[in-house]
């Protein structure tokens, strides 16, 4: 399993950075009394800041509407505020309210209906706090009454909203820093006048609903996704925060066949990164075992101008202890990550770094970033990783960027790292003492994010074509790794010999000792794919060791579990289910294939990071098909088990929702759902569109039944061709798989796969496709079928293509044709040559359907 990314560029909206101030705004501080950090100042405001007991009100028959929310403040009391620089920016209400959300789309109902039990979000609530940038307050003010006992209210509530005010503290200062002084001096009247007209808009509604407890309705328009309502919820220790639906008022989600795709299935396109990161200079002195203090040099560059501050990713236990624009310091804040967002679950805070002015379109800059801390973890046997705990490095999300990378470390150790080895710059860190050593990596290609791995490893090296893997690879396993049990036979007793016990202590695994076939395989995958798919991207491919079940891949460096490194006989000891010994064969493969896709080739938001995923574990499951038929078939059967399982609730994992909703599938409701749906519904996925494609073009009679040929490796190719060195979005995949079409596969005759994304990959269901009177008409030198295809427990409008096969006596199935079902009954008509008795629907299970 590769784990799951999430960057600054596709959370809410933080790394598009604009703002909305108002021209009456009044300054924090006097003229004559700026602080030495204007910045922590207002930030620090933000985040303490309280109700104001002059600003009480009684509140009748009220309403705020943001895009798609409705709040209705039907009787109660209302409590804003205090100021920060003029402005009020938020509010705690009590009383009688409702809030009314409309998703726009059945992906994004059903989502909402599988946490709150309603398509709709219809709740009533008895508090509400809210935080927001606009005119919330003058809204609300022909509503507004004399207040009673206001000093109660604020006493009662005053703790509750101050404790509250922290989270949305960073993305207020994003709002509010155009007005902080520019070289210690005060925006100009004209610079606010022109900040008012930006567009900036922020509502965030933290409610305590009746039935459905504490829960977040968030408008937020510098977000490609504006309209988000979510929870947080703690399942068995583990916090997660379940997004019920989140979607654009402006470009929603496809809710029929025949409605635009825009540049994916329901998302609108990304929002271009308006400050581009184009190199990372990082030097990094390595402490075994758990610390790093390093020195990067981020080079950037401006594409829409007005802003005054950058944020980046960090992980949380890195601290900061400068940072420097073109070689001057200027003020930076280090924000922590809120319990149950995605940067908490992944370990990574914010920083904000404020610049002394607004940027302007086209400037080229660098900021210089000094941290450290203990990143690293030590899992036991000279083994250390730092994949699990964080970003290593601060960074503006996956985007395609030169790496230099220069590392001093301890003697004993070695350190790999993505990208190619070079010769140490002149300018290279002084080793502290004569036990440390220095290396340096340069990236080959711009590449979307950097890493590294230490170890004591041994190394094994092969070659694929002329690309040199490595394997390094310890002598033990991790502390924890799963130990077989020790047997005791106990031989049967003759007249001329008692019975013996033998005991049979199993072998402790060498990584080490089986990385030869590790890097063995991972060069049949280069050879593999590079056939198919074009050249493999970089001169080499290091392949390190890491603790735990789940791998990682960067370009040219893979983390591989140790699980890969087991070899037949000692998954046998440890007793792994079939098909779990054959995933963990797979590894080397899967991971490899993200070398193409993943890497070369990125996700354009969430809800296409499934195709990551989906089609690296296919490209392995490929191989796996060539070599091993039966294991190809043992794996789809579980991906198809694990979807169409019912939990204790009666839920099938499917039910969770479609692929596209990417990382939102890590839910209290499923905590699996993610693995199952993106592995294993995407793997199905992308085996129907290959055998779709394949059947059809035969039924056609043209060639592309297998190797180069192929249909849908020619696809893809394609893909490869105009899309390396950039983001992807499914509706654009599907293009290119649509532009060379068979006929069979134009539903309503149309060049468009657009019906396989809506039935299939914004779709949820695992059908059962049954027969119904057939009739087999003899016809000349053939004969006419004709009969009903049934769609059993699936959407009411799903549309399928089934292959229909005939059986002719001694022989193998024949295929008739593909014909779509469209809906929970369809009729179908095709041509059978003579001696046609029976006819079957998709004996060899290319389709994802239920058990039959």
């Amino acid at each position: 399993m590769t784990k799951v990314l999430i960057g600054v560029r596709h959370s809410s909206g933080w790394a598009a950075l604009l703002v909305l101030v108002m021209a009456s705004v009044v300054p924090l501080w006097g003229a004559d009394t700026v602080p030495d950090k204007p910045a922590e100042a207002l930030y620090l405001q933000l985040g303490q800041i309280g109700l104001d007991a002059s600003r009480v009100y009684q509140v009748r028959g009220a309403s705020l509407e943001r895009a798609s929310i409705h709040i209705s403040l039907e009787d109660g009391t209302i409590a804003f505020t205090q100021d920060v620089m003029g402005k009020i920016t938020g509010a705690f209400f009590q009383g009688d309210g409702e809030v009314l959300l409309v998703p726009p789309s059945e992906v994004e109902r059903r989502s909402m209906s599988l946490f709150t039990g309603m398509a709709i979000l219809e709740e009533h609530f008895e508090t509400a706090y809210f935080r927001f940038n606009d005119d919330v307050a003058d809204e609300l003010r022909p509503d507004l009454r004399a207040p009673e006992n206001a000093d109660e209210f604020v006493t009662r509530w005053g703790s509750t909203a101050k404790n509250l005010a922290a989270s949305d503290a960073m993305r207020l200062l994003v709002s509010f820093s155009r007005l902080l002084p520019v070289n210690g001096t005060m925006p100009s009247t004209q610079t606010l006048n022109f900040l008012g007209k930006m567009p900036d808009h922020f509502f965030h509604a933290r409610v305590q609903g009746v039935k459905l407890g504490v829960f977040d309705l968030l408008y937020d328009s510098l977000s490609a996704e504006a309209v988000e309502a979510g929870q947080p919820k703690t399942e068995n220790g583990f916090t997660y925060y379940d997004v019920w639906s989140s979607f654009s008022p402006t470009t929603p989600l496809r809710t029929d066949r025949n409605a635009n795709g825009g540049s994916g299935p329901g998302n609108p396109s990304p929002r271009e990164d308006w400050v581009a990161a184009r190199r990372y200079t990082i030097r990094t002195e390595v402490q075994p075992p758990k610390e790093i203090h390093a020195h990067a040099r981020v080079e950037l560059e401006v594409k829409e101008g007005g802003t005054r501050d950058l944020l980046f990713e960090l992980s949380r236990f890195l601290q900061v202890e400068s940072v420097k624009l073109n070689g001057k310091p200027v003020e930076y804040i280090h924000n922590p990550a809120v319990e149950g967002t995605q940067l908490s679950r992944r370990a990574d805070d914010i920083v904000a770094v404020i610049l002394p002015e607004a940027t302007r379109a086209g400037e080229k800059f660098d900021l210089e970033f000094v941290y450290g801390g203990e990143v690293l973890a030590a899992a036991g046997s000279g083994l250390l990783y730092v994949g699990a705990r964080g970003t290593w490095y601060p960074n503006r999300g996956m985007a395609m960027a030169d790496f230099d990378l220069e590392f001093a470390y301890p003697q004993g150790w070695t350190l790999v790292a993505t990208g190619k080895s070079a010769p140490v710059a002149a300018e290279a860190m002084e080793p502290k003492d004569k036990g440390e050593q220095v290396s340096r990596w340069i990236s080959e290609r711009p590449i979307p994010l950097a890493g590294f791995n230490l170890g004591k490893y041994k190394v094994a090296t092969v070659m694929a074509g002329n690309v040199t893997v490595e394997t390094y690879a310890t002598q033990g396993v991790e502390k924890g790794f799963p130990t077989a049990p020790v047997q005791v036979i106990e031989s049967s007793p003759s007249q001329s010999m008692p019975q013996r016990s033998q005991i049979i202590v199993p072998n402790t695994p060498s990584p080490a000792q089986n990385e030869a076939a590790v890097g063995e395989a991972a060069a049949q995958a280069i050879q593999y794919y590079a056939k198919r798919f074009g050249p493999y991207p970089y001169s080499r491919l290091a392949l390190t060791q890491m603790p735990g079940r789940d791998s990682q891949g960067w370009p040219g460096l893979i983390f591989l579990s140790s699980y890969a490194f087991l070899n037949n006989s000692e998954r046998e000891q440890l007793h792994f289910e079939p098909f779990r010994m054959e995933l963990q064969k797979m590894i080397p493969a899967h991971e490899t294939a993200h070398q193409w896709w993943g890497d070369l080739i990125g996700w354009s938001t969430y809800r296409d990071q499934w195709l990551s995923e989906g089609l690296a574990n296919y490209c392995a499951m490929m191989m796996l098909q060539e070599k091993d038929p039966d294991g190809f078939h043992k794996i789809m059967e579980r991906y198809r088990e694990d979807l169409i399982e019912k939990n204790q609730d009666g839920m099938s994992r499917a039910e969770e929702g479609p692929v596209t909703l990417g990382t939102r599938l890590l839910s209290s409701k499923f905590p699996e759902g993610y693995e199952a749906i993106s592995y294993g519904r995407g793997t199905w996925l992308f085996h129907m569109l290959r055998t779709m494609l394949r059947d059809a073009w035969a039924q056609q009679g043209s060639r592309g039944s297998s190797g180069e040929e192929e249909p849908f490796v020619r696809a893809l190719r394609k893909v490869r061709q105009r899309y390396e060195g950039k983001a992807i979005s499914t509706g654009e995949l599907l293009s290119v798989f649509a532009e060379d079409l068979p006929t069979a596969l134009r539903y309503e005759g149309k060049n468009s796969l657009d019906w396989f994304l809506d039935s299939w990959i914004n779709g949820i269901s695992v059908p059962k496709l049954e027969l119904k009177g057939v009739k087999i008409v003899p016809k000349g030198t053939g004969a006419t079928v004709s009969g009903t295809i049934l769609q059993r427990d699936g959407d009411k409008d799903l549309v399928t293509s089934v292959p229909v096969y005939g059986i002719v006596s001694g022989k193998q199935p024949i295929l008739l044709g593909r014909v779509f079902a469209d809906g929970e009954e369809s009729t179908f008509h095709v041509a059978a040559p003579a001696g046609v008795r029976k006819i079957v629907l998709d004996p060899y299970e290319t389709v994802l359907t239920t058990l039959r």
